[in-house]
């Protein structure tokens, strides 16, 4: 997207200080963090390359000049990639739709719908629910609302039930962020991103701050917590793996701790969802 390069890197210069990399401060600074003459030098370019780069309109940059970049300004690997990416976003390709066709193949469908015991979903590049098992949708949802609006991001800052279903849902929404983030580099050129980041920039405040922010992350795995308003207190495990065939699509599994009460929990909401 149009300035993700220049407002990412000065997000991250706005983090450093001069002592962490061994410059002098020379007392009070008008902004916060590094300046651009410090990166560049730091980072072996000229001042006139990096500020062309940081507005822009820079040529073709090179691996060794965004590793050297990334080093000084201290990426992690995830960000050090997204970094990558928009700098050096793909060629549009007049003949191919830039949005991957809707819906999942049959054989990811019985998948999910073989996890009976555990909640399953496939999202999209714009975290769009594809599909889903009868307790991913009994956890999540999805089938309540229209299929517009079944998106996870959306449903965490847009619909009323958002904010209820996740007891920490600062923290929830900042990873969300920080995942769409990540992706709207990796599909800058998809329309339902964009158009997912402008109608959450526009409704949304505490979408708005996140975004700018430009955390970018991952979140491939971890722990959640859920207040459902069936099952009650849930905390569960997560997966997401990419599929093979269709790496713009991620499948999300939900597991709790073996024994647990979320576990005892799960089996009933698994028995509501089959009643209703």
């Amino acid at each position: 997207m149009d300035g993700d390069l220049g407002d990412f890197l000065r997000s991250r210069r706005a983090r450093i200080q001069p002592e962490d990399v061994g410059l002098p401060s020379y007392g009070r600074r008008r902004v916060p963090g590094l300046r651009r003459e410090e990166v560049a030098q730091l980072a072996g370019v000229s001042v006139d390359y990096y500020i062309r780069l940081e507005q822009g309109r820079g040529p073709s940059v090179s691996d060794a000049v965004l590793d050297a970049i990334a080093r000084v300004l201290r990426m992690d690997g995830t960000e050090h990639a997204y970094l990558r990416t928009v700098a050096r976003p793909p060629k549009k390709d007049r003949h191919r739709h830039s949005t991957p066709p809707p819906g999942v193949r049959p054989g990811v469908q019985r998948l999910l719908d073989s996890m009976e015991h555990t909640p399953a979903f496939v999202l999209g590049p714009a975290m769009e629910a594809l599909a889903w098992n009868s307790l991913g949708d009994a956890l999540q949802g999805f089938s309540r609302l229209a299929p517009a609006r079944r998106n996870v991001v959306r449903q965490l800052f847009l619909e009323p039930e958002g904010r209820d279903l996740y007891p920490e849902w600062n923290t929830v929404a900042a990873q969300c962020v920080a995942t769409l983030r990540l992706r709207a580099g990796e599909y800058a050129d998809d329309r339902d991103v964009r158009e997912l980041v402008g109608e959450l920039s526009l409704k949304s405040e505490d979408f708005r701050r996140l975004w700018a922010d430009h955390q970018v992350r991952a979140c491939m795995y971890g722990v959640k917590r859920f207040r459902h308003p069936v099952a009650g207190p849930l905390t569960l495990s997560y997966e997401s793996l990419t599929l093979p065939e269709s790496p713009e699509q991620t499948l999300v599994v939900y597991t709790p701790e073996p024994g647990s009460e979320t576990a005892e929990r799960l089996a009933l909401l698994g028995s509501w969802a089959t009643a209703h």
